[in-house]
């Protein structure tokens, strides 16, 4: 392992981030919203930080290890969390705490979604922008992105790409070259973002509400530049819009590459896994609008709109809201925090365990089912036609009692702190899953809570967003060794 090129590398990237605050900075300038200082100091500090990094390491050369990856990974999201903080702890308005300001960060960053902020409707444009321009960022990964111009600087990329996306995948190189995949990942997510922008605009919203919640509808992020999120639009083109780019934002970014490629949409329906990922998807649409239509809660017209809206909006992950599901009848609202422990399919901008793994999980467990009734059969896990090799199946298994280890370890610390059950409970999974919205305390927003609670749910939003064991990795001797 080689810490200076490791230092290099993460010099080289907090410089490139510094200056995705020259955006904000010039809507503040042309807005006379007073941020602007803010921004010229955060971006100061940023870019000289990582100068200071790179400069004395900048002729360091040396072949990237895959734990050299992991590493430069955990602490480029960890870092950047950080210096991502500096524009709301430096703003007048909101001016945030210290701890505050990161979690929003981080927040923003991992594409949670949770925030401490109220009375979003009356921050600066600039502000607003910043935080909706974090969760694009970390939509598509930071790192993703840079090994695409990484090579041009003499450093090599898989390694890097390894470690941004871990688990079970059918396209981990989409393209013979890796700057070359990290091209099409780009391409593909900034499609996206465009139609999706363009459909709101001309659904009715202004063009900086466009543009601010396409960053957010693709990146499953969750952000709104409004309190009331989509809600405040009230306005059905639009929710059916933000629920249809949800789930297109929620599948494999490789199959969308390849059907651009193909020119077919076929690939959809071939894949396993989004077959999976719609149906148990379906199934939550049914529920969720049946109860609420059959409870009273809305006519039917109304149940069904919003019932699909909230369910797509937290079993992908998002977090965008229409009305206020911790108060909805029956099980529901537990049903939806449940629901995004799926969360998006592998490759995909979506939060949770994903469906790739719940679905292997299932399969196993029917396939354990067959061996009880025919114990001599050799009975062997496919997905559509390949066989899945025992050892990708025990990753899966030891990657879900990890993450719920994990769970339950925070939700204990949590309820510590002084949160009660519920509260602790849908706070922790929605920042172990990247959700963002909770039940309880944490129903609006999670100003209310403690410090030391907030510094939870970070480390828990980190976690969430490498996958565990990117992050985890770094706590073990053997990583550490020669």
């Amino acid at each position: 392992m080689h810490i200076s090129i490791t230092f290099r590398i993460l010099g080289i990237l907090l410089m490139l981030f510094s200056l995705t605050l020259i955006a904000p900075l010039v809507i503040s300038l042309l807005d006379g919203d007073g941020a602007a200082i803010g921004f010229i100091t955060a971006l100061a500090i940023t870019l000289l930080s990582g100068l200071l990094m790179w400069l004395p390491v900048r002729n360091s050369r040396h072949e990237l290890r895959i734990r050299d990856g992991f590493l430069i990974t955990a602490m480029f999201w960890t870092v950047l969390g950080l210096f991502g903080a500096l524009p709301f702890a430096l703003a007048s308005d909101p001016h945030l705490s210290p701890t505050d300001s990161i979690f929003e960060s981080i927040s923003g960053l991992t594409t949670t979604g949770a925030t401490v902020i109220s009375g979003i409707d009356h921050l600066p444009r600039s502000i607003l922008f910043y935080r909706q321009q974090l969760q694009w960022l970390g939509g598509i990964g930071i790192i993703v992105i840079a090994v695409a111009i990484l090579p041009m600087l003499g450093i090599g990329g898989m390694q890097l790409y390894r470690a941004e996306t871990p688990g079970p995948s059918k396209t981990n190189k989409l393209t013979p070259r890796i700057t070359e995949t990290a091209k099409a990942l780009f391409t593909v997510y900034l499609f996206l973002t465009v139609a999706c922008a363009l459909s709101y605009f001309l659904a009715g919203m202004s063009g900086f509400d466009a543009v601010c919640h396409a960053f957010s509808t693709v990146a499953i992020g969750g952000f709104s530049t409004h309190d009331a999120s989509i809600g405040y639009f009230k306005d059905d083109t639009i929710v059916i819009l933000a629920t249809l780019f949800m789930v297109i934002s929620a599948i494999n970014f490789g199959l969308h590459f390849t059907a651009w490629r193909s020119h077919s949409a076929g690939v959809y329906f071939r894949d396993s896994e989004t077959k999976f990922f719609c149906s148990v998807l379906l199934i939550g649409i049914i529920l969720c609008c049946g109860v609420l239509v059959y409870s009273g809660e809305y006519n039917t017209y109304n149940g069904i709109v919003h019932g699909l809206f909230q369910a797509v909006s937290l079993t992908t992950t998002t977090g965008f809201s229409t009305a206020n599901f911790s108060v909805w009848p029956s099980f529901l609202p537990l049903l939806l925090i449940m629901l995004s422990f799926m969360g998006g399919c592998v490759g995909s901008t979506g939060g949770g365990i994903k469906a790739m793994r719940l679905m292997l999980i299932y399969k196993q467990g029917l396939r354990e089912l067959k061996q009880l009734v025919h114990p001599n059969a050799v009975i062997p896990l496919k997905v559509g036609s390949r066989r899945v090799e025992a050892q990708v199946v025990s990753a899966v298994w030891s990657f879900f009692a990890v993450y719920m280890a994990t769970l339950i370890i925070i939700w204990l610390l949590l309820m510590a702190t002084g949160l009660d059950i519920v509260t602790a409970f849908s706070s922790v999974a929605a920042a172990l899953n990247n959700l963002g919205p909770g039940l309880g305390e944490v129903s609006a927003n999670y100003g209310g809570i403690t410090s030391p609670a907030k510094w939870l749910l970070c480390v828990a939003m980190l976690l969430g967003r490498l996958e565990i064991f990117t992050l985890l990795v770094l706590f073990t001797p053997m990583f550490w060794r020669p």
